[in-house]
Order: C-alpha cells, then structure tokens, then sequence
C-alpha cells in the first residue's frame, strides 16, 4: 500500500501546483504529460480506484475520474474481463458510500462514468445497471441520486456519440424504448404524484399549490429534467398518459405561483428567498416538459385528446397569469415572476399557434376567441421589450395562420372574418398606441435609436418594424378597419405639423420657431415623432391599394396620397429642416425626419400612381397632373448640396421612382425637371455627395430612356430623346473623356489622386445608368450605349495605364462587367472582342500573381470581377464567342488555378470554380460533339470527345477542390457536379464513368469518413449515391472491395464485417443510410483499434 499512499500524496502535491497561480506554462506542460504518460499506463486505473477513496483534493478525484472516462470510451475493447468485473463492482459501490459527501461536479462526472460502462456493456455484461437505477430512485435515501443516473443514462444512451457501431446505437435505444413505461410511471405516479400530497391532484388545478420541503423540491426538480429529456427522444405514444400530463401542469403552476416569492420578500430571511427561487424553477423546468412534448409537429390520432387536455389546462394558467385583482394589475404579476418562466411560457404559446392551433380550433369545446383575450392581456402587459417581441411573432404567427385559411376557404371568408374580427381591430389599435410617445412615453424612450444590430437596425427600428408588420397584416385581414384606424390617427399629427407655420417668426439670422415653454417642445417633440412613425405605417400599406383592389380603394388611398403631396410641398416650402428651434439637438432632428419620412411615404406610393396613370388618367388628367408636378416641386429645392444627407436621399429616391416606377409623358417638360437637369450638367454648380448625384444621373437618364406607358412606339420621340440623352452624358462624363489624351504620361501624386476621383465619380454614375435600364427594351439600351459609346473607349484606352493600380482597376472592371450584363448585344462583336482580347493580354501571368498574392482583398476582387466578365461571355448562345474558349480555359487552368490552388484563403476560387462550370454548363459541345442524328444511328455508341485533356483538367481541379478545408467552395461544387449530371448528364459520360467516377466516390467517402465537412453529411450522401446508380454492378463488385481493401486501421475480419453490413441496396434513402453506417462504423473499429495496448490479441 505503501507505493499507492506515496503516489497519491505526489499527484496531490502535483495538482495543487499545476493549479497553483505561480506556475509557470512550461511547468504546467511538464506536469501534463508526466499525467497522460501516467494515464497511458496498464493497470493505472487501480491506483485511480485508491486515489478515489483515499482522498479529499477535488483536483485528484477529477483527474482519477478522467483516467477512467478515457480507459472506459477508448481501450474498454482491451481491458482483461476480470479487471472489467472488478471495476464495473466497484465504482458503483464507490458512489453508493461517497454520494452524500462528495461535491456535486465529482458525484455527476462518476455517474457519467458509471454509466459510460453501461453504453459499452449492458446487457450482456452488466445485465443488472438499468435495474440498479431503479432501485436507486424507489429508495428514499437515495432517490436523488437514482434521477441523476437516470438523466444521464437518457443523454449518453438515447443519442450516443459516435464512438458506438450502428448496430450498438440501435440495440441501446431499443432498450431504453422497452424501459420507457417503466420509467415514466416511476417519475410521475410514485413521485411527482406523490409529493404533490393529495390523493386528488389529478382531478383538479384549482386547489391550492402545496408547499414543499426542500427535499421534495429538490427530488421533484430532478425528476422534471428527467422527463424533459425523456421527452426528446421517445415517440409520442400511450406512454403519455392523461395523469402524467395533469401532474406535470401541477407543477407548471408553481412558475405563477407569486406567493412564494412574496413570502420570501417579506420574511426577507434567505432561506424563503432560496426556496421561492426553488419553486420558481419548478415552474420552468415543468414548462420545458411541456414544451418538449408541444414541439412535436407529428400527433398520432390517440394523441389529439390530450392535446385539448393540455390547452384546456393551457387556458388555465394563462388565466391565472393574466388575472388582475386589487392588489395586482397584470403587468406586476408578471414582473413578479422568474424571467425564465415568462420566456418559457410565451415559448410554449408560440408552439401552440404555429404547431397545433389548426388542430385545436375545430373542437367546439376550446375557447379560441377567449384564448385570444388572454394572449393580449399577456402581449401587452409583458415586462420586457424582448418578450413583447415575442408575443408580436406570435400575433404574426396567428395572423399568418388566419391569412392562409382564408385563402384556402375563400367561401368561408367572412364567417372566419367575422369570428375574429374585434380581436383584430383590438390588436391593430393596441399595436398602434405602442408605437406612439402619446400613448406611450415611458417605454418607447428607454429604446436605444443609436447602436445598430446584426441587422444593421437599432432597437427601436425594430421596435417599430415589427409593430408595423402586425398592422399591415391586419391591413390585409380587414383592410377597411385598419384604414379607418390609422388615418384619423395620422391626420391629429399633421394638423400639429402644419400648423407650425403660424409659429414660424424671421430673426436676424433667418427663420425660427417660435415655440419656447418646455413644456409645449416635449409634447412638439412627442407628437413629430409620432407622425413620422404613423408616416412608415401608411407607406408599409401602400401595397394594399394596387393590383385587383384599386379601384374600390381608389378614394382611400387618393386622399392618403394627396396629403402626402400636400406634406412634402409644405416642408420644402416653409424649409422647416433649416429652421432654428428653442431645442435644436431634440427638434431639429425631429422636423428633418419627419419630412424625410413624408418624401418616402409617398415614394412607397409610386405604384399606386402607376396605375392611376395607366387605369384612370385618361378621364382625370388634372388630377395625375398636379399630384406629380405638386410632388416635383417639393422635391427640386432639396437637390442641394446644402441640404442635409437623410433628406436629400429621400428626395432623389423620390425623383427615382417617379422616373423609373410612374415615368408620366410631361415629366421632361416640368420645369422643376428641368432645373434638376441644368443643376446636374452645370459644371460651376457644387457636386451632390455620391450617393445623392448617383441617384439623380439615374432618374435624369431613365426620364429620358425609358419607354413611356400608353403610348405607341411611333410617338415615342426617340429621335429627340436620344440627342438629349447624349448631351446629358457628355455634360456628365466631359472632365473623364478629358483623361483619354494625357493617359499615357506619368502623372505625379497630386495629379494621380484627382484623375482617381475624377474616374471614381464617373464611373459610379454611369454604371448605375447602364444597370438600372439593363432590363429594358432593346431602344432603350440602344440609345444608352449611343450616348455612353465614347466614355466605354476612353475607359478601355484607360485601362492599361492603371493595370498597377488595383483600386481603380477594380471600379473599371465593374462598369465593364455592368456593360457586358446589360449592354453586350448593343457593343456589337468586334469591340466586345476588343475588349476581351486586351483584358486576356493585361492579365498576365504576372499581373495575376500581382493582383492575388500581393495587393490584399483589392487585388483578388479585380480578378474575381474579371472572372465575371468571362463568365457572362461564356454563356453567350451562338457561335460569336466561341472562339475565345480555348484561350479562356488556358488562363483559367494554366494562369489562375496554379497561383489560387494551394492557398488556404478563398479569395477568387469561388469565380473561378463558377466560370470553369459555366463553360462546361453552356459549351458542352466544345467537348461531347454528340448530335442527334449520330446517336440515334449508333444507338448506344459513345459520343465523340473533343478538348479531352481540359476537360480532365478541370474535372481534376473539381476533385483537388474536395480536398480542401473551405466548406462554402465543397457545397459549390458539390452543386455544380450534381448540376452538370442532371442537365448533361455527366456521370454517365465514357470518359468520367471509366477514368475519373470512383476517384469522386472515394474523395467523398473520405470527406465524411473525416467529418472535415460534417454540415454537407446529405449532400455528401446523396451525391455518392448519384455516382454510383450510374453503375451499382461495379460499385458493389469492384470498387467497395478496393475501398475496403484499402482502408487503414481497421482488420480483415472487420472490413468483412463493414462490406456485410452494406447491404445491396438500389434505392436513395437506403443507400445513403448504408453509407452513413459505413462511416460511422468504420470511425468506431478505428478508434477501438486504436486504444488496444500493443501486442493485444484480436479474436
């Protein structure tokens, strides 16, 4: 004993310094492989054993529980069956002596050990580990610790990892399934029935909650995280029994039970305080059961009269949450209880509409409009913004819910209208007085507007979103009702706006508001904020005035609009955002937002106007007439450098949507158009900022290129359109045309710089220009690339000259690739020759190297959009550009691939990857020259291959690109292989099915053999099942064999065991499970292999 004694006092005086602040990383390392080499020893789990019980340091036990948590999982195969016997003996009697004693971490990690044991043994070897669990939690003095067994035999056994054979994993869940009854009675009827104390809990909910010892709470915590995982995994069956559901809602009460924590809050000792937080959490764990239970989409038919059980009692908690009495309204009933309740509550109800509402609202005896009451009372008395959140995806869910029901039963349209009707109005005016500080206040200012999320929203943004999709969902319920809500809401607001005016006095330095009490400048600031929130509620209901419906909503959504018009004239008129204010930080802002917002309201309205001109125009034109020039002139005075940035936005992309969206005859003839258009050309005027001159070139050029509605080409006037569009171009581009003369020359710094800006402002507006009519008639583009024809030459002769200069390089290859999507037919095939071939003669060899390796991100987006452009030539039907394939595939397979294959980084293997399928996907028949007629005189004969050794260089580059770690890239190309077998069949080509299939096979295998790329796992599945149905004789009879055969780390007898277990099956679903068995078997026999000590014999 002597030596065990020596030992354990040296590993306690080497653990207590491993942990020790002082110690140094190289000590520490030291210390850590005398510990593994330790570990690595046979025969050092004995000493583990005595360590164990000998003593008290917390480090040792860990690290002696650890030798046995490695020798269990990893060398158990090789461990003597007597040792096994000694140790499976022992450490359970271990537990049954130190259980009360030992720290909770230590006691959990030996019952994970234990049960460890019983993943590799029972039943065969351990035949009694399930009914010893059993009997633990029958035992009084040992019940908790039989529930902590239990839950960790749930999670080891039920979803084992992989270090189990398939066959094992179905054998143990199979066990566990047959000891499920057994089981679930346990947990409910002799326990959590028991400790509830009363003989007729079952019968009822309303008595009163019972108190319970800290012991009972304890044991009845535990059994509820049994249940809960329980509940996973089993299937839903009559294991579930009514009284089992009725116990675990018992306990669900104990979450809204706020007694308790009164009780603690008063007594004000810790005691209470603990055991309120006790019962608290017995709430929530029993609403995890219930929520495991509810998210199971799949209800057997026996099923759905437990699910009305459980609504019913449901509708009985949500009553007793949402209960308001003297002492309480709801809103501190529900502050009072656990936040972790409330979440898990509103998840439940959120299971409840989205899973099972259509199931539970056919039966008469549910109360769904009673049950809608209680969720408002619950929306909207919710403590936290994050849980009103989640009562509006709720409102969303049911609304979503209703919509679809309603299109489905077009019939039934009003009796479902009709049912929930007043929930609806209740919940759209309720929805709106949230999003108002009239209403309001409190809340709305504890919301950040400044920090930006993951969505690039601040957390009023997406206060206001989501309130503002409730409403349009309701809009689309009941459109009349939202209608006649929101309106005389916005029209208060406005009055308050357009009553500013009279309070507008001159002052020495211009114009100020003449309102100055504190008071009356909160409840201004208020009531601004508001309407520029009521604004984004009537423009997110635009969509709701067009298509079928405008017509009878044409005098609703002509009075919206009008105001609107009448709004943004008004603020342009009295210049309300320049003006000075008694709080300018507050008001200012205010006043600007609000009439940014009035501009995009009515820009969501430019479809409504569309089709006013279009449908009614003709007997109206006065009234379309001044709407849109009323609209011109209040967006002309805020085109101005001067103007701040939000507003002048709004303004262009005002302009925009008439221009492009409405696109009147007399647009051009309105003289605030045309004072846009002698701002724009002036060359002496102030540019706009970018974005702002970007927006306003678009809108001047579509007034100009595009087609107008209604009117027959002949009257078109293209001729003068044309001529007018040219000379907007070349006011635009006069400065850059400039640059063609002195390009050649070295330029000096200074110089450099300003030619850079001189083509970035260019450049940004002509190809927003090219792609916002890329889509339009063919006149159009025609007369597009008439006026541009100069700028493209000059930006081609360019070129060269900033080869070295990635970031100008990069914006050139962007207008270029813009021309190739949406100007190619109209450049004509000589120029666009042109321009490839001078493309493919800068992109050296060198230059690419140049581009990748050294000039950073800048460099590879100018190869990657060079790579663009080829893959639109590429695509070109016809003949015209075939030419260029072979030179194509060289720079691709010879220039680029040789430079991006062995980096690590992604950076231009995506473009490349997708050029070399488009070549392959649209120029097939560069490669196979199969024709019709050949193959149906040779019947079966193979078609002519053509370009062969290309085609296996890229195939083989498709293959390398598996190798690699990038899992973006592997899906990519895993989808174009798949792309090119279905549409071309691929796979099934000679030289693939005989030279290169089985190389994929055996890639992909690999691949999930060493879960490099485990997220692909089905793709991966399914395409080895494509590759080998193309020829399953040779896949079972050659190439499983050699891949067996070749396989390292596992014996003969054991492949024999994987090639059995492969059954010879044709069909998808059970093939890839074949596979995936495979796999995980064949990783299972390697990690047994490898943890036998040497030299150990194999039977």
């Amino acid at each position: 004993m002597a030596s065990e004694e020596a030992s354990l006092r040296a590993l306690e005086s080497l653990m207590t310094e491993f942990f020790h602040n002082c110690t140094t990383n190289e000590r520490k390392r030291e210390i850590e492989e005398l510990l593994n080499n330790f570990a690595q020893q046979i025969g050092a789990w004995r000493f583990c054993l005595y360590f164990l019980s000998s003593t008290r340091n917390d480090y040792v036990m860990m690290y002696s529980l650890t030798v046995f948590e490695n020798l269990i999982n990893k060398m158990w195969l090789g461990v003597p069956t007597q040792d096994k016997m000694e140790i499976r003996s022992c450490l359970p009697k271990l537990l049954l002596a130190h259980h009360k004693t030992l720290p909770y971490f230590i006691r959990n990690k030996l019952c994970k050990v234990i049960v460890d044991i019983g993943r590799q043994d029972w039943p065969m070897f351990y035949h009694d580990f399930f009914t010893n669990i059993l009997q633990l939690i029958q035992s009084p003095v040992t019940t908790p610790l039989g529930l902590i067994m239990l839950k960790t035999t749930s999670e080891e056994l039920a979803c084992p990892r992989e270090d189990l054979s398939v066959a094992r994993k179905e054998e143990l869940r199979k066990l566990l399934l047959d000891q499920v009854q057994t089981v679930l009675g346990l947990l409910t009827g002799d326990l959590l029935s028991r400790l509830l104390q009363s003989p007729s809990a079952a019968r009822s909910l309303n008595q009163p909650i019972p108190i319970l010892d800290t012991e009972s709470e304890y044991i009845c915590s535990l059994a509820l995280e049994c249940l809960a995982h329980l509940f996973s995994w089993i299937p839903l069956s009559t294991s579930i029994t009514p009284s089992l559901l009725t116990t675990i809602f018992h306990f669900a009460r104990f979450g809204c039970d706020t007694r308790a924590r009164k009780m603690s809050t008063v007594n004000g000792s810790s005691q209470n305080s603990v055991l309120g937080q006790e019962r608290g959490r017995l709430g929530v764990l029993a609403m995890s059961c219930i929520n495991e239970l509810m998210s199971k989409n799949c209800v057997p038919m026996e099923f759905e009269e437990y699910l009305l059980r459980m609504f019913q009692q449901t509708f009985y908690l949500l009553q007793k949450i949402t209960k308001e009495n003297n002492a309480h309204t709801v809103k501190s009933r529900l502050e009072e209880l656990d936040e972790s309740y409330i979440e898990k509550f509103t998840d439940f109800l959120r299971l409840f509409v989205s899973v099972h509402l259509r199931r539970i609202e056919s039966y008469s005896q549910f109360p769904v409009v009673e049950f809608l009451a209680l969720l408002f009372k619950y929306t909207f008395h919710q403590p936290t913004h994050e849980g009103y959140f989640s009562c509006l995806d709720i409102w969303m869910l049911f609304l979503d819910y209703l919509t679809s029901k309603i299109k489905s039963r077009l019939a039934d349209k009003e009796t479902v209208l009709n049912r929930y009707e007043d929930a609806l109005v209740l919940l759209l005016t309720e929805v709106l007085n949230r999003i108002q500080f009239r209403y309001n206040q409190d809340q709305l200012e504890e919301l950040d507007d400044e920090t930006l999320d993951d969505d690039q929203q601040t957390e009023w943004q997406r206060y206001l979103r989501q309130s503002l999709e409730v409403v349009a969902k309701v809009m689309e319920l009941l459109p009349t009702h939202a209608f006649s809500t929101l309106f005389p809401v916005l029209q208060d607001n406005l009055e308050v706006y357009l009553g500013l005016q009279q309070f507008v006095v001159t002052s020495r330095t211009g114009h100020r508001l003449n309102i100055t009490a504190e008071n009356d400048c909160r409840r201004l600031h208020c009531s601004l904020r508001d309407l520029s929130s009521l604004l984004q509620a009537v423009g997110r209901l635009a969509e709701y005035f067009i298509g079928d419906v405008f017509a009878a909503r044409f005098n609703n959504a002509l009075t919206v609009v009008e105001r609107l018009v009448k709004v943004t004239l008004y603020g342009s008129q009295i210049k309300l955002y320049n003006i000075e204010t008694a709080v300018p930080s507050v008001l200012k802002p205010d006043l600007l937002d609000v009439h940014a917002q009035s501009l995009a309201a009515l820009q969501a309205y430019s479809h409504w106007l569309a089709q006013f001109y279009s449908e009614v125009h003709q007997q109206n034109p006065e009234q379309f007439i001044s709407l849109v020039s009323t609209a011109l002139e209040a967006i002309t005075p805020l085109i101005s450098s001067k103007v701040q940035e939000k507003l002048l936005l709004s303004a262009c992309h005002l302009l925009v949507s008439l221009a492009t969206t409405v696109r009147p005859v007399f647009l051009i003839s309105i003289p605030a158009v045309q004072k846009v258009f002698n701002r724009i050309t002036d060359t002496s005027a102030q540019r706009l900022p970018d974005k702002a001159q970007v927006l306003v070139c678009r809108a001047l050029s579509n007034v100009l290129l595009l087609p107008w509605p209604n009117v027959p080409e002949s009257e078109q006037q293209w001729a003068i359109r044309s001529t007018n569009h040219a000379s907007l171009i070349s006011a635009l581009t006069r400065d850059y045309r400039s640059l063609k003369s002195n390009a050649i020359l070295p330029q000096r710094k200074v110089q450099l710089e300003d030619t850079k800006v001189i083509i970035h402002q260019t450049l940004s507006v002509l190809e927003d220009i090219v792609q916002s009519i890329s889509g339009e008639s063919t006149k159009s583009r025609q007369i597009c690339y008439q006026s541009l024809q100069e700028s493209v030459q000059v930006s081609l002769a360019l070129f060269p000259a900033f080869i070295h200069q990635s970031d100008v390089t990069d914006e050139m290859l962007s207008f270029f690739l813009t021309l190739f999507q949406g100007l190619r037919v109209q450049m004509g095939v000589p120029f666009t020759e042109q321009i490839i071939q001078t493309f493919l003669n800068m992109f050296t060899r060198e230059q690419l190297a140049e581009s990748i390796l050294h000039e950073g991100s800048t460099g590879c987006r100018v190869v990657e959009k060079f790579l663009k452009i080829l893959q639109v030539v590429v695509q070109e039907p016809g003949q015209v550009f075939k030419p260029f394939l072979p030179s194509i595939i060289s720079l691709c397979m010879e220039q680029v691939y040789p430079i991006v294959a062995e980096r690590s980084s992604p950076d231009v293997k995506a473009e490349l990857f997708e050029l070399l399928f488009r070549v392959l996907h649209h120029n097939w028949r560069y490669f196979f020259k199969s024709s019709v007629l050949a193959s149906v005189q040779r019947g079966l004969a193979e078609e002519q291959m053509e370009n062969e050794a290309q085609f296996s260089a890229i195939m083989q580059a498709f293959g390398q690109s598996f190798l690699q770690p990038d899992i973006h890239l592997f899906k990519q190309n895993l989808f174009y292989l798949e792309t090119l077998n279905t549409k071309q069949k691929l796979y099934h080509k000679k030289i693939f099915r005989t030279a290169m299939l089985f190389q994929f096979v055996n890639v992909l295998l690999q691949v999930l053999v060493h879960k490099s790329h485990d997220l692909l796992q089905e793709e991966i599945g399914i395409a080895i099942y494509n590759m080998a149905s193309v020829d399953f004789d040779s896949f079972y009879s050659a190439f499983l064999p050699e891949f067996l055969a070749n396989c390292d780390g596992v014996d003969s007898n054991q492949k024999n065991v994987l090639g059995r277990n492969f059954k010879m099956d044709r069909d998808l679903p059970s093939f890839t499970q074949n596979v995936h068995r495979l796999v995980n078997d064949l990783r299972y026999y390697r990690l047994c292999n490898d943890s036998l000590p040497p030299g150990t014999v194999k039977l």
